[in-house]
């Protein structure tokens, strides 16, 4: 059975709506532009600090701001749940991929405790036997250490998968030199140019990929 390691937003999850809040309620306060919904899907996945780096550069706001923004942000980030959705067919192949005897890791730039709350508000939290935090290690992705921590908690046997969503997301598989699969509804950037052994759209492909794979 193989260790299988997924990133959460934009792979499992849509959050973006959410943290678009987060980020708006910050710029209303500076007087800015809000954020669309394709700007916020563009700025994530790369954890809340280039998050805001991003939100910065794009309202030309002052940088010596991106402290008290990044205070603000988080202290809104562990109860922005409300209007993220799990993506179609997630829970049922996570529970299958369990029953079929796999071990299933999370690996995430989001700050681990709200990694944690919004598990919990999805009723996903029992479905992995490991979570790798934005802010669990002194490192983020595309750095490949958190993915290989994440591995390392799930034991030392079995093949290793990483399932994700982004640019981010295939640089660090490709860092860890690890199988990367592609989840295509996500907050991909671009049309094409990632490595990866497969693609999907729908999760219910999922399993078979796994199996060729295992």
């Amino acid at each position: 059975m193989a260790r299988l390691v997924f990133d959460l937003d934009g792979t499992l999850i849509d959050s973006a709506p959410d943290v678009r809040g987060i980020a708006n309620g910050i710029l209303a306060a500076l007087e800015a532009r809000p954020l669309s919904l394709p700007e916020t899907r563009r700025f994530m996945g790369e954890g809340v600090p280039t998050f805001v780096d991003r939100m910065i550069a794009s309202r030309e706001l002052d940088p010596c701001l991106k402290p008290r923004m990044l205070t603000e942000f988080m202290k809104h980030y562990d109860t922005a749940v409300e209007l993220t959705r799990v993506y179609p067919g997630v829970p049922e192949i996570l529970a299958s991929l369990s029953t079929e005897g796999h071990r299933l890791g999370l690996c995430t730039n989001k700050p681990e405790r709200p990694a944690r709350a919004v598990l919990r508000h999805l009723d996903l939290d029992g479905a992995f036997d490991a979570i790798v935090g934005g802010d669990t290690l002194n490192c983020r992705k595309p750095d490949p250490a958190p993915l290989h921590s994440t591995f390392d908690r799930l034991g030392d046997a079995g093949p290793q998968i990483y399932i994700g969503d982004s640019e981010t997301d295939a640089e660090t598989a490709l860092r860890a030199d690890v199988p990367f699969l592609l989840y295509t509804n996500g907050y991909r950037k671009g049309g094409g140019g990632l490595t990866c052994r497969a693609a999907f759209s729908d999760f219910a492909e999922l399993p078979a990929l796994v199996a060729r794979l295992s």
